[in-house]
């Protein structure tokens, strides 16, 4: 059976006055329920600028931790969060409309990770991420929905000039501002010792990747997750701490090998 430990942390940084972050989990409750619907963990971060960031974060993260125990047993996890994330996105939309006369724009961006077996299914819309580092290396499995990162990924802008545009912040895509959202979802195999980082843009705009790896390569192993996930707060302040900085941490300690016939898994050996 897949076995995991976390540690989560939010912190509003050293200018803001308030956390428009928010960030949640959900366990399974028994061995049974970690096979048929296993872990979720989900990390929103609210659009700043905009009325309200508070509200839709929450209300993001709160809506996919109601909806997922209530997919039906083995569903896949990439079904389940592309509909947890379209009902969420609804969800902000509509709490929007409803905040005052004529209504509230508010929007947040949303990272959302569900493990079960050896696998980690990611569903993300905006900026927030998720890493997998695995052997002191970060991968990044999200893709940031930003104007400068479209852009780049069609060849009009470089990395190294969308690391200098200062429109780097500005997001493509998040949820709340329309009735649907488009949502990007990937699944990735783990193994034991793997850590998954998920991050509001307060973290990985201020540290680097390879900062990142090489923090939670000496942390975790040395004195253990929640330390890690403190220090990635305090680096991310020291070197900027102009944004609100939240860390999920997720290290996988055993998997269950499985294999799939007829959309039904098997234990392999």
């Amino acid at each position: 059976m897949l076995e995991l430990e976390f540690a989560q942390l939010s912190d509003p940084g050293r200018v803001r006055g308030h956390n428009e972050d928010f960030l949640g989990h959900l366990a399974p409750d028994s061995p049974e329920r970690a096979r048929s619907h296993g872990w979720l963990f989900a990390l929103a971060d609210g659009v700043g600028g905009q009325d309200l960031g508070e509200v839709a974060s929450r209300t993001a993260v709160e809506s996919m931790l109601e909806g997922f125990p209530e997919a039906a047993p083995g569903e896949p996890h990439s079904s389940v969060l592309t509909r947890l994330v379209q009902t969420a996105n609804t969800r902000v939309y509509e709490t929007g409309r409803e905040a005052g006369p004529g209504g509230v724009r508010m929007a947040t961006t949303l990272v959302a990770c569900a493990l079960r077996f050896d696998r980690a299914t990611v569903a993300h819309v905006g900026d927030s991420r998720c890493y997998l580092i695995r052997r002191g290396l970060a991968a990044q499995l999200t893709r940031d929905h930003t104007l400068v990162n479209d852009q780049v990924r069609i060849g009009v802008m470089s990395a190294k000039e969308a690391a200098r545009a200062e429109t780097r912040h500005v997001l493509s895509r998040s949820l709340g501002n329309d009735l649907f959202v488009s949502v990007d979802t990937s699944e990735h195999q783990v193994l034991p010792g793997d850590v998954l980082l998920l991050c509001s843009d307060g973290l990985h705009g201020a540290v680097p990747a390879t900062e990142l790896a090489s923090i939670l390569a000496h942390n975790v192993g040395h004195n253990g997750l929640q330390a890690a996930a403190q220090r990635l707060i305090e680096l991310a302040n020291e070197e900027d701490g102009s944004d609100n900085v939240t860390v999920q941490l997720i290290r996988i300690q055993s998997v269950e090998r499985i294999g799939m016939y007829r959309g039904r898994p098997y234990k392999l050996r």
